[in-house]
């Protein structure tokens, strides 16, 4: 405690606290020793008397020193439990002294860990906690804003008037205030005041639930309480290695995947209506779905449909539909457009007894200007460069956090960790990571700035990557990490302590644009552009790539999958079904986005709906029928994911067949876990008595024709499997003879129960299949 001031300095304190200049209030308000015993000062503008109430004692208290500071004199410290009475503007209420509560938040290890930017669970003192402090409710806040002049907390309870409760600076920037007698779903902001003087209104950084939008306040919510029910989950996921697992994704945008009419009432618990949240300007009479109907319908549509994770585009809170959810304001909260942070726990713990993971996009790379967001945070570039040269991406119109910064570089990593932690998620796809990189990532010359040894590679950002994975997998080592990475920076997902990124996976970008730009020829042309569908595997084992088809390829012009590709409907839809079937059979993990499963024709438009009514038309029943049997029988073929990242899990049969544009190649298991024979014909024309060399004499069974009736095919096929015979092609003693139908992909099984033919019987199959006779397995 510190000693009275001199009235002179109290008139100038009680000064700076009605202009809220004060940054240390602590000094002069609550309770105070003095030579003569204590004082307690209270500090209340526009207060008309207050009483002070203390063991059962009523005492008035007066202002000696400025007309808004109250104080009485006491023979001992009264400590935290004393309370007061206050007549303003002719109302009376009481309540506990804020200022009473002067013990530190934030203690020593927790500011040196931040200061170090080692704290990897600050968002356990960071923010607003509601509970308990000396046995009085309340709502604890802490703020880190160094270059501020003053801090106050501003909500309803104070009329939203920053003079009422100004918060005091501890050491390394750190702003703390205990309010007692608030509770969680209280509205606040942070009222900080530059230090010249420039006063902002600001979201807590570290709020865990903040307003529907348009309103950006934030919410106060405790944390802590969701009763989780997925502990045998949690336990498995991370003792495996999640690279020797299947893993199929369905990408998804919440707020246009469906809505519900606006008249279709969500109750509440208590059985009180919820009020909507509107659906984009450009769907009338929709609303939202919150994560408890998402829960409700998107989680059996995925595990109907055979996916293993669901990956969600950014939910952390945003305030504009139109971002996708990629500019990002509120980084410790998930979008209250659908729902609280516990409602989207229960998703989270839905999905996992569902046997679903759950990625989320995670947006390190950037982040808006909004006023009530980071940018400017304090009256200086705290979060983000001074130098727009290094600070700012101009053509998206947001700002570069500062990753040479140490509280900067924990504020991120330890929100990583808040993720996975607190929700349960089982991966992160981080954004634009190539934007990170590259200090002249779309930049024209003399618009960037160079590292300090004269390149172009943002060597800050490199290190916080990697200090965000090795964090990451230290606390959950059965974590996803995807790289979204569109250039050919090295060592994407080697570990650390080799000097990569520490990425899991990497997004191979160059696959689907070999692959968009094939599948878009006329067909006629293919045979010279063979090099696009094989060029992939001569540098596949340089990284551990997923192939993704993901909402960028089918917006701002670019058309959907189904209209990317040439021919009349019917080619369209084989081709889709060649293309899907490829990627599940080429070595990577595997991401599509939402109506691709089954042939959305409209661009994606993120104020609308998918176009479910097309399910209506056998066509898109039929490539929603191939997806779920492929990812069947991805998940229960070892081949097709066991060995992704290891040479041995792909061979060439025969990658040289252009003038048919066809290719063959076998997919393998180490451990005896199995192999697969694979053939695609990527022309409408079919090819009887094709000829593909196989490893072992026996009977192929074809497990898989994408041109299979149910599909929508025209059906032809190998009446259920070919025998081999003695007939050397392609380096290998024995061969199949196959019908292979137009735009198809054919997927092969040695059946050790049955004998090759050896008497050319597999010709006659194929033969018989070439007529149209043959039924595709289905």
């Amino acid at each position: 405690m510190t000693a009275t001031a001199p009235l002179e300095w109290m008139v100038d304190d009680g000064q700076r606290l009605a202009e809220c200049r004060h940054d240390h209030p602590y000094a002069v308000l609550g309770p105070q020793r003095t030579s003569e015993g204590w004082v307690v000062r209270v500090w209340m503008p526009e207060a008309d008397s207050v009483l002070l109430l203390t063991n059962g004692q009523e005492q008035p208290m007066d202002c000696p020193h400025h007309p808004w500071v109250f104080e009485a004199r006491l023979a001992s410290d009264p400590g935290a439990a004393y309370r007061v009475r206050v007549q303003r503007g002719g109302i009376e209420h009481e309540q506990h002294d804020p200022w009473a509560f002067r013990d530190e938040w934030m203690g020593e290890l927790d500011r040196h860990l931040f200061a170090q930017g080692n704290h990897h669970h600050v968002w356990t003192r960071m923010g607003a906690h509601p509970g308990e402090r000396h046995g009085v409710a309340g709502v604890q806040f802490c703020l880190w804003a160094p270059n501020a002049r003053s801090v106050a907390v501003l909500g309803d309870f104070n009329s939203w008037d920053g003079r009422h409760h100004p918060m005091q600076q501890r050491l390394g920037g750190i702003w703390e205030l205990f309010i007692p007698g608030l509770a969680e779903g209280q509205i606040y902001k942070y009222e900080v005041r530059a230090p010249n003087g420039d006063c902002y209104q600001k979201a807590d950084p570290y709020g865990f639930q903040h307003e529907v939008r348009p309103n950006h306040g934030s919410v106060v919510c405790g944390r802590g309480r969701y009763q989780w029910d997925d502990e045998a989950w949690m336990a498995r996921r991370d003792s495996r290695d999640p690279l020797d697992q299947p893993i199929s994704v369905y990408e998804v945008h919440l707020g246009s995947w469906i809505h519900a009419a606006a008249d279709q009432p969500f109750l509440e618990p208590d059985g009180q209506p919820r009020p909507p949240v509107p659906a984009a300007d450009l769907k009338p009479g929709a609303r939202l779905l919150t994560y408890s109907e998402l829960a409700d319908r998107l989680i059996p549509y995925v595990k109907k449909h055979g996916f293993t994770h669901i990956e969600l585009m950014p939910i952390s809170e945003h305030p504009f539909d139109g971002s996708w959810g990629y500019q990002v304001t509120g980084w410790y909260a998930p979008t209250s457009r659908f729902g609280r942070p516990d409602e989207f726990r229960a998703f989270v713990d839905r999905a996992h007894a569902e046997g679903i993971g759950v990625i989320l996009d995670w947006v390190p790379g950037h982040f808006p200007k909004d006023s009530h967001g980071l940018a400017f945070f304090d009256g200086d570039h705290l979060y983000e460069h001074a130098d727009p040269r290094i600070g700012e991406h101009k053509e998206w119109g947001t700002l570069i956090f500062n990753y040479s910064r140490n509280e900067v570089r924990n504020f991120l990593v330890a929100n990583l960790v808040f993720w996975f932690e607190e929700f349960h998620i089982d991966g992160i796809r981080v954004d634009a990571v190539a934007s990170m990189l590259y200090r002249d990532y779309l930049r024209p010359d003399g618009e960037w700035i160079a590292n300090d040894e004269g390149g172009r590679e943002n060597t800050e950002a490199v290190h916080f990557l990697q200090q965000a994975n090795h964090v990451l997998f230290q606390h959950f080592p059965g974590a996803l990490s995807i790289a979204e990475e569109s250039t050919t920076w090295p060592m994407v997902t080697k570990p650390t302590h080799m000097g990569g990124l520490g990425f899991n996976l990497k997004w191979n970008m160059g696959w689907m644009h070999d692959m968009l730009d094939y599948f878009e020829l006329d067909p006629w042309f293919r045979q010279f552009h063979q090099n696009n569908i094989t060029f992939s595997i001569w540098y596949h084992y340089t990284e551990n790539f997923m192939l993704a088809l993901s909402h960028d390829e089918v917006v701002h012009g670019k058309s959907n999958l189904l209209h990317k590709m040439p021919g009349d409907d019917w080619q369209k839809f084989a081709n889709v079904r060649a293309l899907l079937t490829y990627m599940w059979t080429h070595p990577g993990k595997k991401t599509i986005f939402m109506g691709m499963e089954f042939g959305q024709r409209a661009e994606w438009n993120v104020w609308g709906d998918l176009q479910w009514s097309l399910l209506d038309y056998e066509p898109h029943r039929g490539l929603q029928a191939l997806v779920c049997d492929l990812n069947a029988l991805y998940t229960s073929e070892p081949a097709l994911w066991h060995d992704d990242f290891d040479e041995y899990g792909f061979q060439w049969i025969d990658c040289r067949d252009n003038r048919h544009s066809v290719i063959s190649f076998m997919r393998r298991a180490s451990g005896d876990r199995g192999w697969l024979v694979v053939v695609a014909n990527f022309t409408p024309q079919s090819h009887a008595h094709y000829r593909v060399g196989v490893p072992l004499p026996g009977f192929y069974e074809e497990v898989f024709n994408s041109d299979s009736e149910r599909y929508g095919g025209s059906n032809l096929g190998n009446l259920g499997g070919v025998a081999s015979d003695a007939w050397r092609i392609h380096d290998y003693e024995d061969s199949i003879d196959l019908c292979l139908p137009p735009l198809s992909v054919l997927i092969f099984r040695l059946d050790p129960s049955r004998p090759a033919s050896g008497n050319g019987e597999g010709r006659s199959v194929a033969a018989t299949a070439a007529d149209g006779s043959s039924k595709a397995l289905s």
